[in-house]
């Protein structure tokens, strides 16, 4: 009903390791809930990591091959035991593939690595490259130093001429993190033109509040 999902687990839970963890009541567990794309790893994935791999050697003086054991550990590591690899024979899903360059994406914005070869090779159309790009102020297109942009072309979500961005609560808006110079081209060419010229299927996500006073966004936030 409404906004609700039932979910069937394919095994039942051990109720009474629950209860064990739960002060005796088998009820009232959060669980997380995980959406897991079945496919393959793809070859796209690969070139990416290894681009990301080579952008990462060039900065630290690293070896790849070093590089890509370093995060094949931290891999299982975060995962509980998972193994990982993007050979052409793997076994590992897309979502696994999806994990891993996350975590080279998050190393990247960490440390400030210089991204060269696979800049081009980012999926500026996800949310959460574009939630990092945000929280870092790191232009989505081009890596430049960027500001926050309110995105046109959807209901209630551009701010308009009088109206005070600081009394605004930012967090009910789809923001994009934009230099000057991309800001101002969203602004000449429209956002479905914007979309095309840069090959995006989505520009624009909502950011929670703590992230955004973080970065200095200041707005309501109740």
């Amino acid at each position: 009903m409404g906004d609700s999902w039932n979910i069937v687990p394919d095994q039942l839970p051990n109720l009474e390791h629950i209860e064990t963890l739960n002060g005796g009541k088998a009820d009232g567990i959060p669980v997380m809930f995980e959406m897991v794309d079945p496919r393959r790893a793809r070859p796209k994935q690969r070139a990416l990591f290894f681009a990301l791999l080579g952008d990462i050697h060039q900065w630290s003086g690293e070896p790849t091959e070093w590089l890509k054991e370093y995060f094949y550990t931290r891999y299982t590591i975060k995962t509980a035991g998972g193994e990982i690899s993007l050979a052409d024979d793997t076994k590992n899903t897309v979502s696994d593939a999806v994990k891993l360059i996350d975590d080279v994406v998050d190393f990247i914005f960490e440390f400030g690595v210089p991204v060269h070869a696979g800049y081009a090779l980012l999926p500026r159309d996800e949310n959460y490259f574009q939630y990092e790009c945000i929280k870092h102020r790191e232009c989505l297109i081009c890596g430049r130093h960027a500001d926050i942009h309110h995105m046109e072309g959807i209901p209630g979500n551009t701010v308009g001429m009088g109206n005070n961005r600081n009394k605004i609560d930012h967090t009910q808006r789809y923001l994009a993190a934009l230099c000057r110079n991309h800001h101002n081209e969203v602004h000449r060419l429209g956002t479905p033109e914007f979309c095309r010229r840069h090959h995006l299927t989505s520009i624009g996500i909502k950011v929670d509040a703590q992230t955004l006073k973080r970065i200095g966004v200041r707005g309501n936030y109740g």
